[in-house]
């Protein structure tokens, strides 16, 4: 089943999202910015990308719902990390 979508923009679409999160983890690590943040920048670039993804010519609804669901657990993170950092998995 062909949609007009060539294999090489699924793989860009999944790829995007994953280069922003490990961008923000290496600059959040060289700054020494708190966890709570990164995970917090992490969970609104989740959020970008998935609605991008919704709204898209061709929406890959099943990628922005994995990155939603994401960015739930990234906000959830960040609150435990906030809360008390010594705890925090992340």
């Amino acid at each position: 089943m062909h949609n007009g979508i060539d294999l090489d923009v699924y793989f860009e679409i999944i790829i995007y999202p994953v280069v922003a999160l490990f961008a923000i983890e290496m600059i959040s690590r060289v700054a020494k910015i708190p966890n709570w943040i990164k995970l917090l920048t992490q969970a609104v670039s989740c959020i970008g990308f998935g609605i991008a993804y919704l709204v898209m010519h061709v929406a890959h609804w099943l990628t922005a719902g994995v990155l939603l669901a994401l960015a739930i657990a990234l906000l959830y993170q960040a609150k435990l990390s906030k809360l008390n950092p010594q705890k925090a998995l992340y």
